[in-house]
């Protein structure tokens, strides 16, 4: 039982980038064809590892097979015999011989030496070195093993979401009057067409660089401050802490009130006017500084849209911000860039006017329905239950149906023309929006609103669901209570645990592999799979008979007792769920977003590769039988 402990203590991740035991690699010839492969291994000082008769958590030789290479025996184990609380360990000096005959044929021997290793009772995740060694040669360099990659799919969403934000904001009151500043400006003409191209498309890098700039500048910093942990903490606050979240709330609530018309948003007229002046100037300097005046003044309307493309993008991911904000400024500047080429577009422009408004109210509606998803995350995080699904549902049919009622022309804001006739294409927005809360309201009753399942709070928090909207239940078995970890309620009525020692403590007594559901609360993409994937009945069932299902939320804040804290290797002590759930993720699974999936042995093996965002059904049935088998 006491061997046993090594795999609950394994969760206890004490990661660094230097391997605990330093391996080297020689084959000795014995004669008449006999060789002798030799590993030495040289363990930490402050770690001990575990011999191969451990049935836990010992170290394991692999020989990779070759056609005319026989192995003779079992590896033979040399190492001083250490103690620590009753189980016998190895420190220090440890070696592996393994025998084996070889044929003229093989000209060298290769394979992996798996080990775990602990310090005190904080253990690293296992770790595995690779060798290859010719025959009679020195030994040849180790090569590490790398963690499996996890799908990157959410990212072309985000991707494509930036994009079309892009386009869009060309109709902004914000945006649309810098178009016959843009023409004027180049319409005075180059000596040359090619000098006039030149400067268009070096107007259209300068809005993209403005825009992109300034972040990949604050994610190098912090990166070069504190390597990719540091970045992924800042982001992982932005997105899940509650200050930033209240702030972003507050602030999206401030411009919507300013797209109804209750006050104007400018930043102050000095930056604009200087930047304005030098707009003026001749060559690439002063068409810069044009398109710096573009990025100011149309900053009341962008800023709330790209705060929201890159929130959406923090979700640990290193290269998710400056990708997506590459994306959003390409398309804000593409229209800007075709006008630059071709000044002769604009007449082909509708003129300003009320629309321009019209435009902005409308953006204001969305404000406030996107504003109130910042409020959920920090909600969910900190399990404040202000924001339950059937409120949250309330607010956004309350602020949809109210922009049906403006869209007809039945509300009216302070600067909105008076509305004459309804034209063709608000009548047809206005049917999509009242389509849109008709299709809402089943949910406050409990129907799934798979298209929205991103955006809404899990449909655990709701007070009242109707049976028919869930569907029957899996028939899965008793849920055991274990003496460390929480049984946990998840979509679907399935049951899991919020910890990997738990789900493997009941994995090995019950003889099934374990699902671990690497999410978070304020995970759109989470949502998004729980609602199309796991509501499949094969995936439903697959999870309730056939697996025992870990939880691990990276972005709860729920403080943990002293026990349960985890000590980096850089001596930060991490004390509340989601950042001890992050560390397990990045050093164990090797990844630092959501939603990643992994399928362990009750033994805590790695069964298959990491599966990330994917709503593909069919291949999340392949992914769970591939554990299976």
């Amino acid at each position: 039982m006491i061997k046993h402990l090594f795999l609950i203590l394994a969760v206890a991740l004490n990661f660094s980038d230097e391997p605990s035991v330093s391996w080297t690699s020689e084959v000795r010839d014995l004669g008449s064809g006999e060789y002798e492969l030799v590993l030495s291994g040289e363990v930490g000082e402050e770690y001990y590892t575990h011999p191969m008769d451990d049935e836990w958590s010992g170290t394991t030789l692999e020989i990779k097979p070759v056609s005319g290479l026989e192995l003779l025996g079992a590896p033979v184990e040399e190492y001083e015999p250490s103690d620590y609380k009753g189980t016998k360990v190895v420190r220090g000096r440890y070696v592996i011989k393994q025998r084996f005959k070889a044929s003229e044929a093989v000209t060298g021997i290769s394979g992996t030496v798996s080990w775990s290793s602990c310090s005190g009772d904080a253990c690293r995740t296992p770790e595995d070195w690779e060798f290859t060694v010719n025959m009679g040669r020195a030994p040849t360099a180790a090569v590490s093993a790398t963690p499996e990659d996890s799908g990157k799919g959410s990212l072309w969403a985000l991707i494509l979401e930036a994009i079309l934000w892009g386009f869009a904001m060309l109709l902004t009151p914000c945006v649309f009057p810098m178009v016959p500043m843009t023409v004027s400006f180049f319409m005075k003409g180059s000596e040359t067409p090619a000098q006039g191209r030149l400067k268009a498309l070096f107007y259209g890098l300068s809005i993209v660089l403005l825009y992109t700039v300034p972040i990949c500048l604050i994610i190098g910093i912090t990166w070069l401050l504190g390597g990719d942990s540091v970045t992924a903490d800042i982001f992982n606050w932005l997105a899940t802490h509650w200050l930033p979240n209240i702030l972003f709330f507050i602030v999206f609530m401030v411009f919507a009130a300013s797209f109804f018309g209750a006050f104007e948003i400018t930043l102050p007229s000095s930056w604009v006017n200087k930047s304005d002046r030098n707009s003026g100037k001749k060559g690439l300097a002063g068409i810069f500084f044009l398109a710096l005046t573009l990025v100011l003044v149309s900053f009341s309307c962008t800023g709330p849209i790209v705060g929201t493309v890159l929130i959406k993008s923090t979700s640990g991911e290193f290269w998710a911000p400056m990708v997506t904000m590459l994306a959003f400024s390409i398309a804000f500047a593409l229209p800007f860039t075709l006008l630059a080429l071709f000044p002769s577009l604009l007449k082909n422009l509708p003129k300003s006017g009320g629309w321009l408004n019209s435009v902005k109210v409308v953006l204001g509606f969305i404000e406030v329905a996107l504003g109130f998803k910042f409020l959920s995350v920090a909600d969910q995080t900190y399990h404040w239950h202000l924001l339950d699904r059937e409120v949250y549902l309330a607010i956004w049919i309350a602020v949809f149906s109210l922009l049906g009622l403006y869209l007809i022309g039945k509300i009216r804001f302070k600067h909105d023309s008076p509305l004459e006739y309804l034209s063709v294409g608000r009548l047809t927005l206005s049917i999509a929006v009242f389509a849109f809360v008709v299709y809402m309201i089943p949910g406050m009753w409990g129907a799934p609103l798979k298209a929205l399942s991103g955006y809404l709070p899990p449909i655990e928090t709701q007070d009242f669901v109707l049976d028919r909207w869930q569907g029957p239940a899996p028939e899965a078995a008793a849920v055991p209570e274990v003496a460390e970890g929480k049984t946990l309620s998840l979509p679907h009525g399935l049951s899991g645990y919020d910890t990997i020692e738990a789900a493997l403590a009941v994995a090995k007594e019950q003889g099934k592999p374990v699902f671990v559901d690497i999410t978070g609360h304020g995970c759109v993409n989470c949502r998004e799979m729980e609602a199309r994937v796991w509501s499949d009945p094969q995936v439903r069932q697959m999870l309730a008979d056939d697996f025992v299902i870990a939880v691990l939320y990276m972005d709860d804040k729920t403080k943990l007792p002293p026990s349960r804290w985890v000590t980096t290797d850089s001596g930060k002590v991490l004390k509340d769920v989601g950042r001890v759930n992050s560390h397990i993720a990045a050093t164990r699974f090797g990844v630092n977003a959501q939603p990643n999936y992994a399928l362990l042995s009750p033994e805590g093996e790695l069964l298959a590769p990491v599966r990330g965002y994917d709503l593909s059904v069919p291949g999340f049935v392949e992914f769970l039988q591939s554990g299976l088998q």
